[in-house]
């Protein structure tokens, strides 16, 4: 520096006063090493919160099936001509939730609010589209968690993978139980029928 921008600089501070008490300083923490354990113990967390919001297993607890697998449950109780109706595309679906270009959380959290509409609108059969998940990093993921969510839910009675015109095994046909509603009014009707006939 020159004498002139010395004595430019003392000008343009002259009325600069020092700061009376030192400012507080931000303290930062170390940052976090990412053990083994911590890892472990963060992604049973995620879990337990993802499966706390509708009881549905998070991807990480998910069995994979094969991109062109044909998907098939039924729980005990429902009949073998009523299973096969279903396998056979026999009954109209009423619903139809598409999951593709969904994340698996996104996918989960329809696939749960899809199957409580259905019952409140007493749906009985619907029609989920997951795809098959072909050349993908993780071949079937949607279908696979598609799989393992319906039998989670109490609700699904059976299931099973669509016709080709549905979708073939890209698409999953879902029956759903009765609504309270229903169970009762197909007893009365049950009843009255038994009734006339007496």
């Amino acid at each position: 520096m020159t004498d002139d921008d010395n004595g430019i600089f003392r000008q343009q501070m002259k009325d600069v006063e020092p700061l009376k008490k030192p400012a507080e300083r931000v303290r930062l923490k170390p940052p976090v090493v990412m053990t083994p354990g911590l890892e472990s113990r963060r992604r049973a967390a995620e879990a337990l919160i993802a499966s706390d919001v509708d009881g549905l297993s998070s991807e990480a607890y998910i069995p994979p099936v094969k991109p062109r697998d044909v998907l098939s449950f039924k729980r005990s109780g429902v009949q073998h001509g009523v299973f096969k109706n279903l396998r056979m595309g026999n009954y109209l679906v009423d619903s139809r939730l598409d999951l593709h270009r969904l994340t698996v959380e996104q996918a989960r959290q329809q696939v749960y609010l899809f199957i409580q509409d259905c019952l409140k609108h007493d749906i009985r059969c619907a029609l989920i589209t997951h795809g098959r998940g072909e050349n993908r990093e993780k071949p079937a993921l949607l279908k696979s968690c598609t799989n393992h969510w319906l039998q989670q839910m109490d609700e699904v009675l059976a299931f099973h993978s669509a016709q080709p015109q549905h979708g073939g095994t890209g698409a999953t046909y879902v029956m759903l139980r009765k609504s309270a509603e229903k169970r009762v009014e197909n007893l009365e009707r049950h009843h009255k029928g038994i009734k006339s006939r007496l």
